[in-house]
């Protein structure tokens, strides 16, 4: 019998997505699900009850309607108190759960002996997992939407001008952590024409920050800051002290500043102090996105927006829900790729295989049994490094004395002056015109620049263009008396190869075009 997937209405205060959208309701029944949506729960992001009635979604008319006929729910925010005890046995939650955070709660979804997929838990680091990962879908409308948030509440444009009333300079932006939030808020920043600077305790995003048009500012501090899952660590006393430097001197130059670091399982590091923001000239903003796990500004106030010393700092912790549409479509999506994995099958079931480093990822609880955090990833063995080549050991060139080009010299000088005293006065006109011909050939064939053409076409198109010149001197050769006679068949040579150089120079030309037009949009 097939399963019924089950999406209620968010209780969280202002939240206005919803865990699925019409049109993936049509794909979930396609795998055999069937599909109740409790009535109202898509207004927030306009996704309306005729709507998913019309994708073929039953509609409850409550909570308690919809937990009681649904055997999976999928949600955005982790479920209260109330819908916790609303679940049944055996049922399957797929929500962000936060499980390093709400140990009460996991404690209480255990005791309704429930299983539970954590969508904040999706293994990053395997490529399999990346069309499930709903953290990075969210992290980038979160970037994006602080943008937004900054532009709506700073002075004046991010982009530079020159009018008649003057001269306006271009914002300056900076980003504290380049992870994906970090790079959609540079992306954003650098579309709106502001000068963008970032930090990440990560080295290696160094070139991802600079690839979208931004300056990398780096730590005076040698230390790396990768840790796992691609997120950042804890960094050591002496690199945190080393980068409030940093920040103090940015916290003074810049005009926004957008913080992103998060650490799992531990609240937001504190990044910008209370001294940072007095040195900030009034107007400027702060967009702390890490305000939901205590925020990396100490004047933060999760949830709002407060002015200290003129400086804007905000702390909503629902970036991604005021971009709703977008970012229901996008989790939607991502809840249906792990559906799709669940449900190989397509019969309307789903199957947690805990044997699937994927799925087991994620997995926090099953049927009752907690089962985070989950075992290390086995990931594949780095390639056995190949053994050092033996150094190739060049064979001294050996110098040569110059006697045997100063005989070769003498030999041709001998051969010219033999030509010169015995052969005929015609053949030394025509020796000489030789001569000067395979001088000039090369010259113009070799040094050809190929602007247009491989190296190999423009030689062959410059020599075709040669042939073609001295082809046209004897189609219609002339006499010393100005007659013109033309041989018939030098004249049919001519001709030919004239038009098979032709071929080639054309067809060069349009071998060209067609290569030149595939890096063309």
């Amino acid at each position: 019998m097939a399963q019924t997937i089950g999406i209620p209405k968010e209780t969280y205060a202002g939240e206005k997505r919803v865990a699925t959208v019409p049109d993936i309701v049509e794909k979930l029944i396609k795998l055999g699900f069937a599909v109740t949506v409790e009535s109202g729960a898509g207004d927030g992001a306009s996704f309306y009850d005729d709507a998913f009635a019309k994708a073929g979604a039953k509609i409850a008319g409550s909570a308690a309607q919809l937990w009681a006929s649904s055997d999976i729910v999928f949600k955005v925010r982790a479920p209260d108190t109330a819908e916790v005890a609303l679940m049944k046995p055996g049922m399957t939650l797929i929500s962000f759960i936060w499980p390093a955070q709400n140990p009460d709660l996991m404690k209480a979804l255990a005791a309704r002996e429930v299983t539970v997929l954590a969508m904040d838990a999706v293994p990053r680091l395997l490529s399999r997992a990346q069309k499930m990962d709903a953290l990075t879908s969210m992290a980038g409308i979160s970037g994006y939407r602080a943008v937004i948030e900054a532009a709506n509440a700073f002075g004046r444009f991010f982009n530079g001008q020159i009018t008649a009333a003057g001269k306006v300079p271009p914002a300056k932006v900076f980003v504290a952590g380049a992870g994906v939030a970090g790079l959609a808020a540079i992306g954003t920043s650098v579309g709106l024409g502001a000068i963008v600077r970032a930090n990440d305790t990560r080295a290696e995003v160094a070139d991802q920050v600079k690839s979208m048009g931004a300056d990398f500012i780096k730590v005076d501090y040698e230390e790396e800051g990768s840790g796992g899952g691609g997120y950042a660590k804890v960094m050591s006393e002496g690199f945190q002290k080393a980068q409030r430097e940093m920040y103090a001197k940015q916290a003074k130059d810049v005009d926004i500043i957008i913080t992103t670091a998060l650490i799992p399982g531990k609240p937001a590091p504190k990044l910008i102090t209370a001294e940072m923001v007095a040195s900030m000239r009034p107007g400027s903003v702060i967009v702390d996105m890490a305000g939901e796990q205590g925020g990396n500004c100490e004047l933060t106030e999760p949830g709002k927006a407060v002015v200290r010393n003129g400086v804007t700092i905000i702390g909503y912790t629902d970036l991604a829900s005021r971009l709703s549409k977008q970012s229901s479509t996008l989790y939607a999506t991502n809840l249906l790729r792990l559906t799709e994995e669940l449900c190989k099958a397509k019969d309307g079931r789903i199957v947690v295989n805990m044997e699937d480093d994927a799925i087991r990822g994620f997995t926090v609880i099953k049927d009752g049994d907690v089962t985070w955090p989950p075992p290390p990833l086995k990931l594949p063995a780095p390639p056995a490094a190949k053994p050092a080549a033996a150094p190739v050991v060049k064979p001294e060139e050996k110098k040569g004395s110059g006697t045997g080009m100063a005989v070769v010299a003498l030999v041709g000088a001998a051969l010219f002056a033999l030509i010169g005293l015995y052969a005929p006065a015609a053949f030394i006109g025509h020796f000489t015109v030789f001569v000067l011909a395979v001088f000039v050939g090369y010259m113009v064939v070799w040094n050809v620049t190929p602007a247009l053409h491989t190296p190999l076409m423009s030689v062959t198109n410059a020599i075709s263009s040669i042939i073609t010149i001295g082809a046209l001197i004897q189609i219609a050769p002339q006499v010393p008396d100005g007659t013109v006679r033309p041989d018939d068949l030098i004249r049919w040579i001519a001709i030919a190869g004239i038009a098979l150089t032709s071929i080639n120079m054309f067809g060069g030309f349009a071998v060209t075009r067609r290569m030149l037009m595939m890096f063309r949009k």
